[in-house]
C-alpha cells in the first residue's frame, strides 16, 4: 500500500511538472514571452539537469527573435543532458539562421538518431526548423512531418506544420494548406493555432472578413492568445480601420508588454501613419535600452514625416536615427531604396542639400522603378534651395520625353522653376548699364517664360478648375508681353478670377494673386483699351480687397501737377 502511495505521488509530481512546463510552452506560443521566461527560470532552478527545460526556454528566445540567447540555452541543454535530442534541433536551427545548412543537417540527423526515428515531437520540431528561418527547405520539412504523421496520425499539431510546409512549397495554391489546417481543427476544434492559420490563409487570399471571423473565433476560445490580437490588428490596418487596429495592438501589449512587442507596436503605428505616436514608442524603447537597427530605421522615417510640425528638432533627430541605422547595419546590409531616400531628405532638411541629393541618387541606382518619385524629391530639394536650374533637370529626368510622367504638382513646381529662372536672368540684366547688352541678356530669359507658360498650360489642362494654374499662366505671359501691348496675360487672369467664388477672393490662399490679376486688368483697360468704366470697375475691386492699395489710391486720386512756369 505504501509503495502504491509513493508511486502515485511520483506520478502526480511528474504530472504537475509537465503541466508547469506546458503552461510555459503555451505562453511562448501565445507570444507572452516575458511571462514564459519567468516560468522557465523557475523550472530550471527546480531541475537544472532537465534538458527539455533548456530547449523550450531557448524556443522562447528564438520565437522572440533573440537568436544569440536561444543558442546559449540550446547549448546548455545539450551540455547538461547530452541524450535529450531537441536541443540539437535548436542548435541546428540557429545554424540555419546563418545559412550553415550542412552543419544544421548533421545536428538534425543526430537528434533524430537519438530519438530512434520514433519520436513524433522530435520529427515535428525538425520540420518546424526547416520552415523557421530564411534558409527554408519545404521538401525537408514535408519529409519529417509526414514521418511524424505516420507515428501520430491524430495529433493536430502535425497538420498545422504540414499546412505550413505545403504553403512554403507552393505559395500560390492554398487548397492543400487549408485542408491540412481544417484537419487540425477537426481533430481539436479548440486548437487556436490551427484556427489562426486558417485566418492567415484567408487574409493571404484577401478575404479579410473571413480572416477577421477566424481571429475572433480563436480569441473566443482563448482570450490570452496574443497572436490573434496581432493578426486582427494587421488585417484592420489593411481595411484602413486604424482605430480598431490600434485597439487590438493595445490588447496584444496587455498580454505581451515586452520591448520586442512594443517595437512591433511602433511598426504598426508607423504603418498606420501615426508618426508622432510611433516616435513616443521609439523614445520609450530607447530609455529602456532597447537596441535594434530596424527601430532606428523607423525612427528616422517617422521623424521626417512629422517634420517640424510638433518638434523643431525633428529633422536633426531623424538624421541622427537614420545615421545610427546605417552604422548598425554596415556595408553588407541589404538596404531598401527608402533608406537612402529618407536619409537624403533628412540631410536636405538639415541644410546639407548636396549630400542629400547624393543619397537620393543612390536610391535611384538601387531601384530604378522608383526614379519618378525620387526625382520629384530631388527637384523639391532644389526648389527649396532656390537652385531652379537643377530642379528643372530633375523634372526633365522624370518626364523622360513624355509629359504623362508628370503629376499636377510636378507641373506646378516645374512651371515656377522656369519662371524663377527667367526672373533671375532679368535681375542680372537690370544691372547691365549698356542698353544693347542689357537687351540681349533680357532675351535670354524669354525661353524660360515660354517653358513656364507651357508647364502651367499642361497643369490647367489636367486641372482646369484650379485657379492657381491660370494665375501662373498670367504671370508668365506678363513677362512675355512686358509692355502689355498684346494683352497676352488677360485671358489667363480672367479665367483664374472666374473660377473663384466671391468669398475665396479675399482668402489668404488666393488674395495676393487676385490683387495682381485685378491690377493687371485695370492697367490693361486704362492704358491699352482706354476703357475708363472697365478700369474703374477693376480698381474698385482692388480697393474692396485691399483698401490700402496705393496703386488704386493714385488711380482715383492722381497727384495734382504743379502749374507750368511762364
Amino acid at each position: 500500500m505504501k509503495k502504491t502511495i509513493i508511486l502515485s505521488a511520483i506520478a502526480f509530481t511528474g504530472f504537475l511538472n509537465a503541466q508547469t512546463l506546458q503552461d510555459a510552452v503555451t505562453k511562448t506560443e501565445n507570444e507572452r514571452f516575458a511571462a514564459a521566461a519567468v516560468d522557465f527560470r523557475a523550472l530550471i532552478a527546480k531541475d537544472a539537469a532537465k534538458g527539455e527545460n533548456y530547449y523550450y526556454y531557448g524556443e522562447n528566445f528564438f520565437k522572440n527573435e533573440q537568436i544569440d540567447s536561444a543558442n546559449i540555452f540550446y547549448a546548455k541543454g545539450a551540455e547538461v543532458n547530452a541524450t535529450y535530442p531537441l536541443n540539437y534541433v535548436g542548435l541546428g536551427k540557429v545554424l540555419l539562421t546563418k545559412g550553415n545548412v550542412a552543419e544544421a543537417k548533421t545536428l538534425f540527423y543526430k537528434a533524430v538518431a537519438l530519438g530512434a526515428n520514433k519520436n513524433a515531437e522530435l520529427l515535428r520540431k525538425v520540420a518546424e526548423a526547416w520552415l523557421a528561418t530564411d534558409t527554408k527547405n519545404a521538401d525537408e520539412a514535408l519529409l519529417q512531418i509526414n514521418a511524424a504523421i505516420k507515428l501520430e496520425p491524430k495529433n493536430p499539431e502535425n497538420y498545422i506544420i504540414l499546412g505550413d510546409a505545403q504553403l512554403e512549397k507552393n505559395p500560390t495554391d492554398g487548397s492543400g494548406p487549408i485542408k491540412s489546417y481544417k484537419q487540425a481543427t477537426t481533430l481539436n476544434p479548440k486548437n487556436v493555432k490551427g484556427i489562426l492559420r486558417e485566418g492567415k490563409l484567408y487574409q493571404r487570399g484577401r478575404n479579410y472578413q473571413l480572416a477577421i471571423d477566424k481571429y475572433k473565433e480563436a480569441i473566443a476560445i482563448d482570450a490570452t492568445f496574443a497572436p490573434a490580437y496581432r493578426e486582427l490588428a494587421e488585417v484592420y490596418s489593411l481595411y484602413q480601420q486604424h482605430t480598431k487596429a490600434i485597439e487590438n495592438w493595445k490588447k496584444y501589449l496587455e498580454l505581451n508588454n515586452s520591448d520586442e512587442a512594443r517595437y512591433r507596436f511602433m511598426s504598426a503605428l508607423f504603418s498606420n501613419k501615426q508618426y508622432p505616436d510611433a516616435i513616443v514608442e521609439y523614445e520609450g524603447l530607447k530609455k529602456q535600452g532597447f537596441k535594434n537597427l530596424y527601430l532606428e530605421r523607423l525612427a528616422g522615417y517617422s521623424y521626417y514625416e512629422t517634420g517640424n510640425k510638433t518638434d523643431p528638432e525633428s529633422y536633426n533627430k531623424g538624421l541622427n536615427s537614420i545615421e545610427n541605422f546605417f552604422q548598425m547595419a554596415g556595408p553588407n546590409f541589404k538596404y531598401l531604396y527608402n533608406d537612402y531616400k529618407y536619409k537624403g531628405l533628412l540631410l536636405a532638411r538639415t541644410g546639407k542639400d548636396s549630400l542629400g541629393v547624393l543619397e537620393m541618387e543612390k536610391a535611384i541606382a538601387l531601384d530604378p522603378a522608383a526614379s519618378g518619385e525620387l526625382n520629384t524629391a530631388i527637384a523639391d530639394i532644389y526648389m527649396k534651395a532656390k537652385k531652379y536650374d537643377k530642379a528643372i533637370k530633375a523634372f526633365e529626368r522624370k518626364m523622360a520625353g513624355d509629359f504623362k510622367n508628370l503629376t499636377n504638382n510636378d507641373f506646378y513646381s516645374l512651371g515656377r522653376a522656369y519662371y524663377y529662372s527667367g526672373g533671375n536672368i532679368l535681375r542680372d540684366a537690370a544691372l547691365i548699364k549698356d542698353a544693347k547688352a542689357r537687351e540681349k541678356k533680357e532675351q535670354e530669359a524669354k525661353p524660360f517664360f515660354i517653358s513656364s507658360d507651357s508647364a502651367f498650360s499642361k497643369l490647367t489642362q489636367l486641372n482646369p478648375t484650379w485657379p492657381v494654374g491660370h494665375f501662373w499662366r498670367g504671370k508668365a505671359n506678363v513677362q512675355l508681353d512686358p509692355t502689355n501691348e498684346k494683352g497676352l496675360a488677360k485671358p489667363h487672369f480672367e479665367k483664374a478670377l472666374s473660377t473663384l467664388k466671391p468669398e475665396e477672393k479675399t482668402a489668404p490662399t488666393y488674395k495676393n494673386n487676385v490683387i495682381e490679376a485685378l491690377e493687371y486688368l485695370a492697367g490693361y483697360y486704362t492704358s491699352i483699351e482706354k476703357d475708363k468704366a472697365k478700369a474703374d470697375e477693376f480698381w474698385k475691386q482692388v480697393q474692396e480687397i485691399d483698401p490700402t492699395n496705393q496703386k488704386a489710391k493714385i488711380y482715383f486720386n492722381p497727384p495734382k501737377q504743379a502749374p507750368k512756369k511762364p
